[in-house]
């Protein structure tokens, strides 16, 4: 049985990072074909990096992926904290079925009801666009909300009530006990909430093709427009140097969060 389950754990692994290593190998591929290769070379990093076009639409992903979930960071950490002081329990069940609707609606269904809503608005106000960089905007940060609520809002409960309490007995306003005490409790959800509100809203296609415009592409979208004819091979290299930067980042916050673990361990026991 142990032998079945390593043969299946690996194949797992196969199917997932397969894909990857295809591309990141076929990145440097000089010929420039998916079926001979012809040795090693920088040659489509270098062409990338002339793509006036293609630099453009990932400057407008960054963009569009730290604004986005700065923002839905930031409403959602507070909407989570409102969320936990509920007392109507009948009131807070429905804000949290509310809150989810957006992460349980297909993406197309989403992407078409908020065209819709932003055409209509654009028509009432009488708008020369409709639709662009700021739909682009409201959008992203509409479906990250519940993802922000739903990383931070266990974060609320597990923290410790009388810790609020006993700021507030030693004079702290609400103000200041949220930020020195309750929002230091809970960075660890907020952190994970800003990090999955910038991996979907940098990863996002569907919802972007329906609310963007000609003037405001993002990456998946210039990807997605290639498709019709031929995928540049610098796309190859573009993918590989964003699957590296993610990878990076990842562990940089693995190892920040083994240093503190050992810090807190550290500290309890000289404590004890």
């Amino acid at each position: 049985m142990k032998i079945l389950s390593r043969i299946y754990i690996a194949l797992i692994f196969f199917l997932l990072f397969a894909p990857i290593i295809v591309l990141a190998v076929f990145s440097f591929n000089t010929s420039g074909s998916t079926t001979q290769f012809a040795g090693l070379s920088f040659k489509w990093y270098a062409e990338l990096f002339r793509d006036s076009v293609a630099i453009k639409a990932l400057q407008n992903s960054l963009f569009l992926a730290v604004t986005s979930s700065l923002i839905a960071t930031v409403i959602g950490t507070l909407a989570a904290f409102g969320i936990d002081k509920m007392r109507n329990r009948k009131l807070k069940g429905a804000i949290k079925s509310v809150t989810n609707i957006p992460m349980m609606n297909p993406d197309i269904v989403t992407g078409v009801s908020m065209m819709l809503l932003f055409v209509a608005l654009g028509s009432i106000l009488h708008l020369s666009e409709s639709l662009g960089r700021t739909s682009m905007l409201i959008a992203h940060v509409t479906f990250n909300l519940p993802y922000v609520i739903l990383s931070v809002l266990p974060k609320f409960k597990q923290m410790d009530p009388h810790l609020s309490e006993a700021a507030l007995d030693l004079g702290c306003t609400p103000t200041q006990t949220f930020f020195r005490v309750e929002l230091p409790s809970v960075m660890s959800g907020v952190v994970s909430g800003l990090m999955l509100a910038f991996t979907l809203s940098l990863d996002d296609f569907v919802i972007s093709h329906f609310v963007s415009s000609p003037d405001f592409v993002t990456l998946p979208l210039y990807v997605y427009n290639q498709t019709a004819h031929e995928v540049k091979y610098s796309m190859y290299a573009l993918c590989t140097i964003i699957v590296a930067a993610v990878l990076v980042l990842l562990l940089l916050i693995n190892f920040v969060g083994s240093d503190n673990r050992k810090k807190k361990s550290k500290r309890v026991i000289k404590e004890v």
